[in-house]
């Protein structure tokens, strides 16, 4: 069973630059995420990144796109439109700020690109996806922009399944073996720039993979101090959490 990264042999964070501190949804055990509650949150407790979800309205990518998770999470509120959102990201307050903007399925991506653009928000987002397909459009049509992986491609956590909890390890572990290699391979393609991991495949080899293709390493989504002091050990580009707070809770190694 996957639990903290093994950090035998590596040395002590030292001088290195922590990794980015990252609101999921924004401060999601805050304020209910992707709101401008939640970011505001996220915000007050110095996040260096805030990752939001972008879904559209329809399943075939077309209607308007809102900041929600899935049409469940749509269909409970009344969710930004993505318009709203960069509006409100766009807001002095948020200068500095990085965007991990999260496309939920395929379909729309020029029209986030486009949206990006038009609010002068392009040059500090990073798009993240776990649609092969997305990952090629958003090569395609905006070079410039930065593009994540987001790993593994699952809408669930099956670790938590009654089920299928052993057999999601079994999985866990052969790609901690793979992984390394896999993305390694893709960033020096220059098919992406950045792997967004779960916190169960990210490994010492990992780390040291993604760093030596020139790479970023964002994992996600860590609500665990002690995890959190883990993963920084290993020099990652950043830490995807719920609860921003959890940060300065962090026990030092």
């Amino acid at each position: 069973m996957p639990g903290l990264p093994e950090l035998s042999g590596l040395d002590d964070v030292g001088d290195r630059a922590r990794p980015k501190r990252v609101g999921h949804k924004g401060a999601d055990h805050i304020a209910p995420g992707n709101t401008a509650e939640s970011f505001r949150a996220a915000l007050a407790h110095g996040v260096d990144m805030i990752e939001f979800d972008v879904l559209p309205q329809r399943l075939d990518g077309s209607g308007e796109l809102l900041l929600a998770h899935d049409y469940l999470d749509a269909s409970a509120r009344r969710p930004m439109t993505l318009a709203e959102g960069l509006e409100h990201f766009a807001h002095e307050a948020y200068n500095g700020v990085e965007l991990d903007v999260d496309l939920k399925l395929p379909g729309y991506e020029e029209r986030v690109v486009a949206a990006l653009r038009a609010h002068g928000l392009a040059d500090r987002s990073l798009i993240s996806t776990m649609e092969p397909e997305s990952l090629r459009v958003v090569r395609r049509v905006a070079p410039e922009l930065r593009l994540g992986r987001s790993f593994p491609r699952v809408r669930r956590d099956l670790t938590r399944h009654p089920v299928y909890r052993w057999p999601a390890y079994a999985v866990i572990a052969w790609w901690r073996r793979r992984l390394p290699a896999a993305i390694g391979s893709q960033l020096r393609a220059g098919e992406v720039d950045a792997l967004m991991a779960h916190w169960a495949f990210v490994t010492p080899a990992l780390a040291t993979a993604v760093s030596s293709a020139g790479g970023e390493l964002y994992v996600w989504t860590v609500d665990d101090a002690e995890r959190i002091a883990a993963l920084e050990q290993l020099g990652v580009t950043g830490i995807i959490t719920n609860d921003p707070r959890l940060f300065d809770a962090t026990p030092r190694r």
